[in-house]
């Protein structure tokens, strides 16, 4: 009994640290700017290390610095921030049609513009969700700076040794100059207080990434700006534009991105058909429907597994373009996204797609294939509440109202898995909105049995939509798991997307009672097992398997009507 009480007291300390970090958040925001070694910087620094998210791993070491969750933040943050000693957030401002080239991080579709040396302006069009998850790596980012500041100066305030070497390496690395890599991660391994081999593997980890820069520049930059904050030189600061304040949190992008799909629909002659809402990936019912068609070419048929497989390959652009291709020359409408959400969508009509036609004499298949296939790409957590809200509600042409006939939402999206492993599948019967006493129980037309005999371990129960992935640990998550919730993974849209179905179905009677939602999860990572958490890497090929299944499943049960 005593180990539950004191492991509930745990979890109970770290829910009030998040919520500490959310009003923090909120408050800057409204504020407009905040220094991150300021009084405000230094609280949320403080709540962020009460925290000690598994993400940030050594986050709370004052001497090692953090490699894996480096890796993560900087997959997610734009090139070259590490150098700019201001940030500011912004709206959509125009800046898309100036000079600036956009830099889009590898692993977030964010619009950034580097401004001069000093400034980097990155949109915020996501919703509160994308701030507050900027916020936490860039609060991540500074504590980690200071740790490489503490370990670059002696007692007496002097440069060592290792950072003076250090700073030649990265003029060399700017002047494209060779240098001794071995003799590199030597004096790097001091300054981030980590053995050799774990630094010579970091950085080789850095060197093969996507735009992100060497580990050498990223070390360099973050210490040298803190070296000049120290020495009163110069603070940094983050700030947030009037327009972002203005703008944040009243759907103006939402509406937009809605209103130019539901007229697509129209100029198509679609709009009164049977809808099929897909929230997913943009490749994976695409590839389901016409890749079989579009690659096999009549030769020995290959499997959509294996020709998934084939097209996730980083090497196959060209077969994936090859795809696209035949794709929208056999009814697939693409929409580019225009109104800055980052959302692309892909519309699918039945009657023109080759893959059913040649299906329909099939018993499990409707003989009344009208039907029409919206396919979303993946929103980003209370991102997820505005798209779909505004997608439910009917289209307003010459001042009259004409619902939309929409027969079912389906939403694939990747989880966090408290029990099980990477790759596995998750079911959610409800959702848990962490927080707050929001639960959101759901009838899913998805169940366990669809994935009978595909190999993977499949899980059922209800899940939690936390406030951000970078903010959990593992005192909120054995409760989660342990307590009457027994709570089968986390996730940050599906509470947001159930919210708004309700309210149309509810309340707004814009959709009908007899709506089909399927919800089904693959996991992305076990954050209560050591190695497996988000900054340990992605699935990879892994993920094909349960995608495609997935997928699989959802195009099954909307063909059978």
């Amino acid at each position: 009994m005593h180990n539950i009480t004191s492991e509930l007291t745990r979890a109970q300390i770290s829910r009030a640290a998040i919520e500490r970090l959310y009003i923090a958040m909120r408050h800057l925001v409204i504020r407009g700017a905040y220094k991150p070694l300021g009084v405000s910087g230094e609280a949320m620094i403080q709540s962020l290390l009460d925290l000690a998210p598994e993400i940030y791993g050594s986050i709370r070491d004052k001497e090692k610095v953090e490699l894996s969750g480096l890796m993560y933040i900087f997959q997610r943050l734009p090139q070259g921030i590490e150098e700019c000693t201001y940030i500011k957030l912004i709206s959509r401002e125009g800046l898309e049609d100036s000079q600036y080239p956009s830099i889009v991080p590898a692993k977030r579709r964010r619009n950034c513009y580097r401004v001069d040396n000093e400034q980097m302006y990155i949109e915020m069009v996501r919703g509160k969700s994308d701030i507050y998850d900027i916020l936490t790596h860039l609060t991540f980012m500074y504590v980690e700076a200071e740790k490489i500041r503490d370990n670059a100066i002696d007692h007496k305030g002097r440069k060592r040794r290792e950072w003076k070497m250090l700073e030649k390496i990265n003029q060399k690395i700017k002047s494209k100059k060779p240098f001794n890599k071995e003799l590199g991660y030597s004096y790097l391994s001091y300054l981030l207080g980590r053995t050799y081999g774990e630094t010579a593997n970091a950085a080789k980890d850095f060197e093969s990434a996507k735009k992100v820069n060497s580990l050498f520049t990223i070390v360099c930059a973050l210490g040298q700006i803190s070296i000049e904050e120290h020495e009163q030189k110069k603070s940094r600061e983050i700030s947030f534009s009037s327009t972002l304040r203005a703008k944040i949190g009243h759907h103006i992008f939402g509406t937009h991105w809605a209103e130019h799909i539901k007229q697509h629909l129209d100029e198509h002659n679609l709009l009164k058909r049977p809808l099929h809402i897909i929230s997913s990936n943009l490749h994976s019912v695409m590839n389901c429907l016409y890749a079989e068609s579009g690659l096999n070419n009549g030769k020995k048929k290959s499997s959509i597994e294996d020709l998934a497989k084939k097209l996730s390959k980083d090497n196959n652009e060209k077969l994936r373009e090859e795809v696209r291709k035949y794709a929208l020359k056999n009814g697939m409408i693409e929409i580019q996204d225009t109104t800055g959400v980052n959302i692309g969508v892909q519309i699918f009509d039945s009657k023109q797609l080759e893959l059913l036609q040649s299906k329909k004499s099939k018993k499990n298949i409707n003989n009344n294939n009208d039907f029409v296939l919206i396919v979303m790409d993946y929103a980003f957590g209370e991102q997820a509440y505005e798209l779909m809200d505004e997608l439910l509600k009917p289209l307003i042409k010459e001042n009259q109202k004409i619902p939309l006939n929409i027969q079912s939402v389906n939403i694939m999206g990747k989880a966090g898995i408290l029990e099980g492993k990477k790759g596995d599948i998750m079911i959610p019967s409800a959702f848990i909105f962490e927080g707050s006493a929001d639960n959101y129980p759901i009838d899913n037309d998805i169940k366990t049995k669809d994935f009978d005999n595909s190999g993977l371990s499949v899980y059922e129960g209800p899940m939690v939509t936390v406030l951000g992935t970078s903010l959990q640990n593992r005192d909120i998550l054995r409760y989660f798991l342990r307590s009457s919730w027994q709570a089968i993974g986390l996730e940050m849209e599906g509470a947001h997307y159930q919210k708004a179905i309700q309210a149309a179905s509810k309340i707004r009677n814009s959709v009908q009672d007899s709506l089909s939602v399927r919800y089904a999860y693959y996991a992305s990572d076990n954050p209560l097992e050591t190695g497996s958490t988000l900054s340990s890497g992605g699935l990879g090929v892994d993920g094909v398997k349960p995608t495609y299944l997935i997928t699989k499943s959802f195009l099954s049960s909307i063909m059978k009507g």
